[in-house]
């Protein structure tokens, strides 16, 4: 008699449960797709943020170079995942046929990943043993009036080394005057054998890893200046907060016009079915018996709301996903328990006060007469 009454409540006011199961659909939808992007946002943020470029900073505490020896074991002892790409730099002063330039050398293979954001013509040199090829700044390329496929030849007292550039580079800063060549020719050509300038490296910051990491290097290596990049790491931070602070909001305000939408729906049911409920406990239905009954009615509607709209939040996840960072969003875990959870609570909250009204229908009064 029990899942009669519900099944019968709910085929004869189809009109009021479908205003009840749009708007928990809705706030099942929003809530789905709100925290699918929310639990994946972190690795796509900061996948994001690395085309600002590297974000992590090793350099020597003292002088102006330190062992490029002290670099490797830093790299092989992180743990996996968290270094991106790394690459070390080496400066100094050179000279060509035709004026002095500031040589920069740096592992190439590494290099696109570090400074995503330089504009090339021509190519990448893809390999860091590539001693042919070199790839230089916009501005000392138009001083020396060379472009990509031209020489230019290093000269130090008898010795000569040609080399091809393969790609200009226009980074917008000091950069764009230097000549950048494979480190090894770098540390061979400024008579600097197994000395770096510094060091750069991405590193995953999607739950503040920099921070750590960068606390235990600088207790590993005290000589050594380890810092992250605040401008990017920082940054990459700030934005995460303020986007899920924001969808936090959004979510909040969904669930809320949803509760007072089914809450304001299951009032008028209440009262077109007070007759119906004064008969029952006439017939000796205890208010526990009114009660299952109204939640067991609205439990059903908000678990086909969830089906239905958490369907709808994955879709509305991936168009986000594709609008905002260019790529799917994954399906994580929490997000089915969480929609779950939140839309039985706001279809909870919203039948208190119908359900309260149902429990004090006074037979003697809705049926006399009858």
């Amino acid at each position: 008699m029990f899942w009669l009454l519900v099944v019968r409540a709910l085929r004869l006011r189809l009109q009021r449960v479908a205003v009840v199961f749009a708007a928990l659909t809705v706030g099942a939808a929003i809530v789905t797709a709100m925290a699918s992007v929310y639990f994946d946002i972190n690795a796509k943020m900061s996948q994001e943020l690395r085309t600002f470029g590297a974000n992590f900073y090793l350099g020597p505490g003292h002088g102006n170079s330190l062992p490029a020896a002290t670099l490797q074991p830093i790299l092989d002892q992180a743990p996996k995942g968290l270094i991106n790409a790394s690459s070390p730099y080496l400066y100094g002063m050179a000279r060509t046929e035709l004026e002095k330039v500031v040589v920069m050398g740096v592992w190439f293979e590494s290099l696109q990943q570090l400074v995503p954001y330089w504009q090339v013509k021509g190519d990448w040199i893809g390999v860091s043993f590539d001693d042919r090829h070199a790839m230089i700044g916009v501005k000392l390329a138009d001083r020396l009036h060379l472009k990509a496929g031209d020489r230019v030849t290093l000269v130090d007292g008898q010795q000569r080394q040609s080399l091809i550039i393969k790609g200009v580079v226009e980074a917008g800063d000091a950069t764009d005057n230097m000549l950048i060549v494979n480190l090894e020719l770098a540390q061979k050509w400024l008579h600097q054998p197994g000395a770096i300038s510094n060091a750069m490296l991405s590193v995953n910051n999607d739950i503040g890893q920099v921070d750590a990491f960068a606390a235990r290097l600088q207790q590993q290596y005290p000589d050594l200046d380890v810092r992250p990049i605040l401008k990017v790491s920082a940054s990459e931070g700030q934005v995460l907060d303020k986007i899920k602070g924001l969808m936090g909001l959004v979510s909040a305000v969904i669930l809320i016009l949803s509760s007072l939408c089914v809450n304001t729906t299951l009032m008028a049911i209440v009262g077109e079915r007070s007759r119906e409920f004064a008969l029952q406990k006439a017939l000796g239905a205890s208010a526990a018996d009114i009660s299952r009954q109204m939640l067991a009615e609205t439990g059903i509607i908000a678990l086909a709301a969830v089906l239905v709209g958490s369907v709808f939040g994955f879709i509305l996840a991936q168009v986000l996903g594709h609008a905002v960072f260019n790529a799917a969003i994954a399906l994580r875990a929490p997000v089915f328990p969480l929609t779950l959870a939140l839309s039985l609570l706001v279809a909870a909250v919203a039948a208190i006060v119908p359900v309260r009204r149902a429990l004090h229908v006074e037979p003697a009064l809705v049926l006399k007469g009858e």
